[in-house]
């Protein structure tokens, strides 16, 4: 049984001890976390955990209750709870450079990553925008869109970390032809939805009110929009999005498509932070993700919670079955 990796992301944060959680399953295959060793170790006596750490030499059967497969990456400095250290950047891309080597490779049958911080690796001179850009890099994709979801709404992104002066901008036909193509194609063979049903937010407040707030979804959206259901695509026309998030608009639909980060995501975290899980469609491997940032403040402290990480590694494993 081909393992899933769990990267533990900033090691100053909550990802080694939400990774430490893990030890508490059984699954149908080998759980491995990346991360020092000694470090994890430390963690978890901190914590006052019980956990078995042991070294993953490619064992294929899944670990016992109370045990915790881990790969030794090896940390440049001693890590001081909730301080960052750009020093340790280094440490935090070699778990996501292993992570996405072993997928390509067929060694794996994907990632579920704790969080990082993106400033730390910036301020050690790293060019670094986010795992899903990363991801997109090392696989070599030209596109890939990045999903959030709960149980009851999946909401994907036309565009993703950019600054909302730049966001109209980068919303041109052919990305969002390359944004619909890959949702349509992984709601279809990742989430095995036969006719996916998805709702589309305008741009502009009321998506333009038929051009007095904007002409986006009249010059840009709309027709690309009509070129799908032309083909007999079950999606909608540009929709103000103050109002698709109502329950009865959402009540059949399989995923909203919005247009900038912060348009969908608030909607979505707050029915269901902290359950919610990002996942990165387009790539040729599976990739999952928690829905929250590093929590420097409760790093150690035994008070972070670790049910998205749990969400995150069941969707994968569950994609994997698919």
């Amino acid at each position: 049984m081909l393992p899933l990796y769990v990267t533990s992301g900033e090691a100053a944060g909550i990802g080694p001890d939400i990774c430490l959680s893990l030890a508490k399953r059984v699954d149908e295959r080998p759980i491995v976390v990346l991360a020092d060793l000694h470090m994890l170790n430390s963690r978890a006596q901190s914590l006052k955990l019980d956990v078995k750490l042991i070294e993953y030499q490619g064992q294929t059967e899944s670990s016992e209750v109370g045990e915790l497969y881990v790969e030794h990456v090896a940390l440049a400095e001693e890590v001081v709870l909730g301080q960052l250290n750009p020093k340790n950047s280094a440490y935090v891309l070699e778990q996501l450079c292993r992570s996405a080597d072993y997928a390509m490779q067929g060694k794996s049958v994907g990632v579920a990553t704790a969080p990082v911080q993106k400033s730390v690796i910036n301020d050690a001179g790293i060019a670094f925008s986010g795992h899903t850009e990363y991801y997109q890099e090392f696989a070599g994709v030209p596109r890939v869109v990045m999903m959030l979801a709960t149980k009851t709404l999946r909401v994907a992104l036309a565009t993703t970390h950019l600054p909302l002066r730049a966001v109209p901008d980068a919303i041109t036909p052919e990305r969002l032809q390359q944004v619909i193509d890959i949702l349509i194609h992984d709601l279809k063979s990742k989430f095995k939805i036969a006719a996916p049903k998805i709702l589309v937010c305008g741009l502009n407040p009321h998506a333009g009110e038929d051009g007095y707030l904007g002409m986006e979804e009249i010059e840009v959206i709309n027709p690309v929009l009509e070129a799908y259901r032309s083909k007999g695509i079950n999606m909608s026309l540009s929709l103000p999005a103050d109002t698709l998030f109502t329950p009865e608009n959402l009540k059949d639909a399989d995923a909203v498509l919005a247009m900038y980060h912060d348009q969908g995501l608030p909607v979505l975290k707050s029915q269901g932070f902290g359950e919610a899980i990002n996942i990165t469609l387009g790539l040729p491997f599976i990739r999952t993700s928690v829905d929250h940032g590093t929590a420097l403040s409760l790093a150690g402290t035994g008070l972070a919670k670790s049910s998205s990480l749990h969400v995150a590694v069941d969707l994968a494993l569950d994609l994997a079955r698919h």
